[in-house]
């Protein structure tokens, strides 16, 4: 047995999380392994080994530079995600299809409390975050839900349950809705939905395609300065303005305010860094945060999760519900609802691919739906974490 962990300073632990996040994200896409993560996302294995590592005394579960890594890194991956957002094609999207995207939001953030109220006497008092940093994931993506996790400083013993629920209930949501694809019809003579709806919304989509360039060192260069810079001014930002007791932090006012800038960059001429690979830096630097999350958590931490699969699957449902009723009142047909659904529970990997599955062409759709809850969705946790706060103290 090991005397003590085997990469135990700084070098040796960024080290061992890069070659983690390295090689997961190389057998994800390699043809021979990537069924092994069709059920289980690279999210959740860059999040898990390193948490084995410190289990098996590879790595340390504390040090300073899991600190400095999510302090920094963080904020920086933000920046590079939420630059290239295109808020006027998301508003060229209208009213409809942003009322049903949005009303699916709503879900998750009412849901949130009424299921913690339901569960909270068989959880510690400090599930509330998780919960909070959940309906991030469920209204935006994981990148919100790290912000979130970091915002509200929640417990790793909190957040890794919460891993769990996000990697099953999700998956299990989305081979629902691909399932009802094949009723689409009938459910949508049932509800009245006007098809024309999607017809113009698929014409609005793909006028907004973007070009690919290659990714060249100058731009990489340039792109890590730009994060950087605001990733420092975001920090000094947030240093300056007021704590307030559980709700806001030095760390919450940065996610905060680095998601303002971010956005406010996006109207710049900037927002055509996406087009030399900005969110793919910027992915880079959020899996190498959660790979140091993962790194101090324990597999103990894994007890409340049966529980809580059952809440997030109560949770979902009720977004259902939401989902639904929009729908129903501006007769948006099921191909909209579908995939205003996966944008908000599952994100811009698996929208765009439930809304193809319904009606070919309308998977720019889905990707801009789910593009706005990336821009949403960090707020929303927050708000869904003070709901749930409220609920507690009740």
């Amino acid at each position: 047995m090991l005397q003590g962990p085997l990469f135990n300073d700084a070098v040796g632990i960024v080290t061992a999380l890069l070659v983690i996040e390295g090689g997961i994200l190389f057998l994800s896409q390699a043809r021979y392994s990537r069924v092994v993560f069709k059920y289980l996302p690279s999210m959740f294995w860059i999040y898990f080994l390193p948490m084995l590592a410190n289990t098996f005394g590879l790595i340390p579960r504390e040090s300073a530079t899991y600190d400095h890594i999510r302090n920094y890194c963080l904020p920086a991956s933000l920046v590079l995600l939420l630059i290239s957002v295109d808020i006027l094609a998301i508003a060229k999207l209208g009213k409809v299809a942003l009322a049903v995207m949005l009303a699916g939001t709503a879900g998750i953030l009412l849901g949130g409390p009424i299921v913690y109220l339901i569960f909270k006497s068989h959880l510690p008092s400090d599930f509330w975050m998780g919960f909070g940093a959940l309906s991030a994931s469920w209204t935006g993506g994981s990148a919100n839900m790290i912000a979130v996790k970091e915002g509200l400083k929640a417990p790793d013993a909190v957040f890794l349950p919460m891993v769990v629920v996000d990697t099953i209930c999700p998956y299990m949501w989305m081979g629902l809705l691909i399932l009802l694809a094949g009723y689409q019809k009938p459910l949508d003579r049932l509800l009245k939905a006007d098809s024309s709806i999607v017809e113009h919304l698929t014409r609005q989509a793909n006028s907004t395609q973007r070009l690919e360039s290659p990714l060249t060192l100058e731009h990489i260069a340039g792109m890590l300065a730009l994060a950087a810079a605001a990733t420092f001014v975001s920090i000094r930002l947030a240093n300056q303005l007021p704590v307030v007791k559980n709700m806001f932090n030095a760390s919450s006012w940065t996610i905060i305010v680095v998601t303002g800038l971010a956005i406010a960059l996006s109207f710049t001429p900037l927002r055509r860094l996406e087009n030399y690979g900005a969110s793919k830096l910027g992915y880079a630097l959020l899996y190498f945060v959660l790979a140091s999350i993962g790194a101090k958590t324990s597999l103990t931490h894994l007890a409340s999760a049966p529980l809580l699969i059952v809440a997030g699957f109560i949770w979902i449902a009720i977004h259902g519900v939401f989902i639904l009723a929009a729908g129903r009142l501006l007769r948006a047909p099921m191909s909209l609802m579908a995939a205003a659904s996966q944008a908000n529970i599952g994100g811009t990997a698996s929208a765009p691919v439930v809304a193809v599955v319904y009606q070919m062409g309308l998977a720019p759709v889905g990707l801009l739906l789910a593009v706005l809850g990336n821009i949403i969705g960090t707020y929303a946790g927050f708000l869904c974490s003070h709901l749930c706060h409220f609920v507690e103290k009740w």
